[in-house]
């Protein structure tokens, strides 16, 4: 039940803690980050009822209460009606959304995942931007797949720009983060899954690949980091490398958008067999 709080200032300890958690530091510490806007906050809310416990705290505004019932009628965490000064102190955008949402680490290991027998992953090898690696999330959970695998480098998926860009995706998939990348790469292949790298320098285009059976049975697309893609060493590590062809005059694909592309062609080679 949310009830007014404007005890709370931005000065106040709860607050203070909350805003700490932009920092990966003190999230690593807490093992807590924020999740931020009312679809994110909704999802968080729904997982939590598989997970309880997962959602600590919610800090949102009276309007947004009043705008978003369902929100509040979900349960599972404290609820704390502030004004629109504490949630701009603990959120880190521009325009806050009015509501920010305190979480537990979801905490899933790649041998949790692969247990539960995966038919589609997304594996990025040492993703740097947060809004990548979000949105790769949010594709991937679009696109049927059942995990996200972040190796080797990549970012914290729960920097607070990351959870944003996946618009609450990040609750309905199993997100892994694995800095043994040869070792990752090696247990995906291990349960069944054939690892396809998306990569210029390829042995086969993508529709190729699909005309040719490629993408049937359980697939794991590699991506690689967003400057300088795949390097040599991981490149190798995949059963076929696979391009996505450029029909225009563009250099090349975004990683977001190369792996939207990829995902989607898996999926729509599972959901053809199916129909």
């Amino acid at each position: 039940m949310a009830s007014p709080e404007h005890v709370l200032t931005p000065r106040t300890g709860r607050v203070k803690a909350a805003r700490r958690l932009a920092t990966r530091r003190f999230r690593e510490k807490e093992r807590a980050f924020l999740a931020e806007g009312p679809q994110a906050v909704r999802e968080a809310l729904a997982a939590g009822g598989e997970r309880p416990g997962l959602v600590h705290d919610v800090y949102a505004t009276a309007a947004v209460t009043a705008r978003y019932p369902d929100l509040v009628e979900a349960g599972g965490a404290r609820w704390h009606v502030v004004d629109d000064e504490v949630v701009d102190a603990i959120s880190e955008t521009v325009s806050p959304q009015g509501v920010v949402a305190v979480c537990g680490y979801l905490d899933v290991a790649l041998d949790a995942a692969l247990a539960r027998e995966p038919r589609l992953v997304a594996v990025c090898a040492d993703v740097r931007d947060p809004g990548n690696a979000g949105t790769v999330i949010r594709c991937a959970d679009a696109a049927g797949a059942d995990a996200v695998v972040l190796l080797g480098d990549s970012v914290d998926p729960y920097n607070p720009k990351a959870v944003r860009a996946s618009v609450g995706s990040l609750f309905h998939l199993d997100v892994v983060v694995e800095r043994d990348t040869a070792g990752a790469v090696a247990a995906l292949q291990r349960a069944g899954l054939r690892v396809l790298a998306a990569d210029g320098d390829a042995d086969v285009d993508l529709p190729e690949a699909e005309r040719t059976g490629l993408l049937d049975g359980p697939t794991a697309w590699l991506f690689g980091n967003e400057a300088w893609g795949l390097a040599a060493a991981t490149r190798a590590l995949a059963d076929t490398v696979v391009a996505v062809p450029i029909y225009g005059r563009a250099e090349s694909l975004n990683l977001a958008t190369a792996a939207a592309v990829c995902l989607y062609a898996s999926a729509r080679v599972a959901h053809d067999r199916r129909a």
